[in-house]
């Protein structure tokens, strides 16, 4: 199998941390230090604002010089939904991995996150894989299932994972690296030789 950078250096992947970022053991952060993938930074991570957070991912999806692939977890997966729906730019997208999203528009997050509400429901224009807990305490997995249907990805289930973050101990988290693998194996130069 090639090493891990020659498996994605044929493009540009987009880290896209949730609310109040991805700390140090984030698998995010892990991702990011080991494989050099770039981290779409915010200006206020704690009390983040759609437009502002949008604006931030289309400038970031506009510098880059080759293919995107998103890699979002928790709100920034609403967040790759909302810039899907409104931005001219999706083409430049060939993939997302969405990984835990965050239900913003339950009774306990949606007085904390206003701006946030609707979640765009459209169908992503570009190939998606959804990575879903059965006990992710920001949002029942009937719910996850209902928006991974209306975006039009792919599930995996990981079963009793939490939110899939740092305190499920994910470490470098390999099995979503070969997750994100697999969902790139389809477009040029990414296949195993």
């Amino acid at each position: 199998m090639e090493p891990i950078h020659a498996l994605f250096a044929p493009f540009d992947v987009l880290l896209l941390p949730g609310w109040q970022n991805s700390g140090p053991a984030h698998w995010q952060s892990r991702w990011e230090a080991l494989h050099g993938f770039a981290r779409v930074q915010q200006h206020d991570w704690n009390q983040p604002l759609r437009g502002d957070w949008l604006i931030q991912l289309e400038e970031a999806v506009l510098v880059a010089t080759r293919p995107v692939v998103l890699v979002a977890h928790s709100l920034g997966c609403i967040q790759t939904a909302a810039w899907a729906a409104h931005s001219q730019n999706t083409h430049r997208v060939c993939a997302a991995l969405l990984v835990a999203p965050g239900d913003v528009e339950q009774p306990d997050l949606a007085p904390q996150l206003p701006t946030w509400q609707p979640i765009a429901r459209q169908r992503l224009p570009f190939a998606s894989l959804l990575v879903a807990s059965r006990n992710d305490p920001y949002c029942s997995h009937a719910r996850v299932l209902s928006l991974a249907q209306d975006w039009g990805c792919s599930v995996h289930d990981m079963g009793e994972a939490g939110h899939i973050n740092a305190d499920t101990g994910l470490g470098d988290w390999p099995q979503g690296l070969a997750l994100l693998h697999n969902l790139l194996a389809p477009f040029p130069n990414t296949s195993t030789r």
